[in-house]
Formats: C-alpha cells, structure tokens, sequence
C-alpha cells in the first residue's frame, strides 16, 4: 500500500549539507516528512544518519542521485582553463576531476533496501524496474522526480508509487533528464496539470513554494502533498552554510536563476558575480564541473564571499525565515 501523508507538507532532501537528521526529526515532530539527502555522501555516512533515525518510529525518507552520463573530456579541459582565473583569485588548486561518478549509487540503494526505508526517492533519471521492485519487497515507497510529462510517462513504467513533479521555480538542481536544453521556465501548477494529463499516479508538487497559499493551491490542484526545500533553508536545524545564511538575509540578492556554472548541470540559485561570468560557459558535464569548482566554492565560503558560492534556492526565497522548523512548517499548513 502507497504511503498516506497526514501532512501536505514534505521537506525536500538538500544535498550538500542543509538536510540533518535534526531537521528530518524536526518535520516528523510537527507531522511533515522530511527527506535525507544521499547525494555527495559515502555509504557509510548515509548509513550512519540512517542509523540516527532507523528504529525511532519517525516517518523519513532518502533521495539518491542515479548516476549520469560520463563528461567530454575536451569541455571540462577548456572550463578548468576559463576558471583559472577564480582559481588564482582564491588561492586554490583546480583538480582534474573523473568524467565519471556514480556517487556510490548500487551501494546507496542496497543500504536503503536492507534498512527498510520507509520512503525512498531518486532523482536525475529513472531507476531500474529490478530497482523499484526490490525496495517493494522491503516495504519501501518509491519516489521519482520528473519535471516533465514525458519523463513521467517514462517514469510510470518502472512501477513508482508517487512523482514529484518538479518545476523549474524549484532551488537547487533539476531532475531533468535533458539538461542541455533546460531552461527552468515551467511553474508548478502548469507542470501539475502537464503531469497528471499523462499519468495516473498521486502527484507530489514541487518548486517556488513560500507561502500557506502557494501550498495549499498545489493541493487544490491536485498534488497529494507538497515537497518544499528552499523554506527550509534558514531552519534551526538546517544544515546550510552561514555564508548562504547571510546572503539570503542580506537583501542583496535579488533574483535566481538556472545555471551551470557550479556543477555543470541546471540548478537555480541567487544570482553572483560567478553564475555571470560563467554560466554562457559552462559545459553540460556533471559531475565533474562539480569537483571542478568545490575548491572554489570552499575557499569563497571560507572567506564569507557569497559571490563565488551556489547559493541554491527556488523562486520562493524571499519569503524564507529564520526560525524552528515547527515554526516553519506551522506557517506553510495554517489553513
């Protein structure tokens, strides 16, 4: 049996630091769910934050990245040379970064099945039948995330149990299968129509949430429940980095956009003097763009300089508070 949500309301895994296990307790306590991010993690740290939670009677889940195709050598040569500059600026060594990661992704799903996890999500792709139907048998509900109708009829093929139906308002990366021609420009009650014309599945809407209003019309329209990242950024709990902290706050940033500066794959973020200069460039080469810039990204957040940091966020950002989640998630389901 599918996974019935009491709460509309999901906290969105964030990879890279903002998801805790004090921020997954903290949704469950106030009767959301929220999300660990496996992303960039090992195994073993996966199975340790699992371990925090696992046997504790809270509801959670776990989002794993699926691996993506291998990068050009040629393009992450030509931007390691583009970036040198930043790279002098900062006072760090760029790597040559592998064209290929599968972020451990075989070891992350055998450590979801064995563990049990309650709700298992994916993102970047469309796992295996052999996959979806593995985490069955171990009373696991399954997750993809789509940002298309036709990446949930593909999707709808291997068995999930619910999408999350991603707009390009959402922070951070896209799920997109098709990164070249993204352009973020699809909002989430246009998608949610788009989606459920196309599949017969419950739908989870996602992207540019940062109100009570927005979520509740998201239900109105259909979503089973509401999966919300960037809300949570300033959390108590959160995870994020006092430099993103600061910039979000500042009111100095005043819009985001999709780039593929960081990482080499579309994410929103606060527009900075780097997604600028080098979004035109970069190359469509995830993950290696990624480990290319983390020396950069390190060293700007080091020095509180959020111009050369992804600053991951949705459209939403501005309506984001600082505060106890509770608090947070309170104010998004207050009828």
């Amino acid at each position: 049996m599918a996974w019935e949500f009491e709460s509309p309301l999901i906290v969105a895994p964030m990879a890279g630091g903002p998801s805790t296990t004090a921020l997954v307790r903290a949704a469950a306590a106030a009767g959301a769910v929220g999300f660990l991010a496996a992303g960039y993690k090992t195994p073993d740290a996966v199975a340790r934050e699992v371990a925090d939670l696992r046997g504790s009677g809270l509801p959670y889940g776990l989002n794993i990245f699926l691996p993506t195709a291998p990068a050009d050598q040629a393009a992450v040569d030509e931007y390691r040379r583009l970036l040198q500059p930043e790279a002098d600026r900062y006072g760090v060594e760029l790597p040559h970064p592998p064209l290929f990661d599968d972020d451990h992704f075989p070891a992350k799903v055998r450590l979801a099945v064995d563990a049990r996890i309650p709700l298992v999500s994916f993102t970047f792709g469309v796992p295996d039948r052999e996959v979806v139907a593995d985490l069955h048998r171990a009373g696991s509900t399954v997750i993809v995330t789509v940002t298309s109708a036709v990446e949930a009829r593909s999707s709808a093929t291997v068995g999930p149990d619910f999408l999350v139906v991603q707009a390009g308002t959402a922070g951070a990366h896209s799920a997109t299968t098709e990164p070249e021609g993204y352009d973020g420009s699809s909002t989430a009650p246009e998608l949610l129509r788009e989606v459920a014309a196309s599949v017969d599945l419950p739908l989870i809407a996602a992207g540019g949430t940062g109100t009570a209003d927005d979520v509740r019309g998201l239900i109105s329209a259909g979503a089973v429940a509401v999966q919300a990242g960037t809300a949570f950024l300033l959390a108590d709990e959160a995870g994020t980095r006092p430099v993103q902290r600061a910039a979000m706050l500042s009111g100095r940033f005043t819009e985001t956009v999709v780039t593929r500066a960081f990482t080499g794959r579309p994410a929103r973020g606060l527009r900075n003097r780097f997604i600028d200069a080098y979004s035109a460039a970069a190359p469509v080469a995830y993950p290696a763009v990624h480990h290319l810039t983390t020396p950069i990204r390190a060293a700007a957040a080091a020095r509180e300089d959020p111009e050369a940091v992804n600053l991951w966020a949705g459209t939403g950002f501005a309506e984001a508070r600082p505060g106890p989640t509770a608090e947070i998630i309170a104010r998004l389901t207050k009828i």
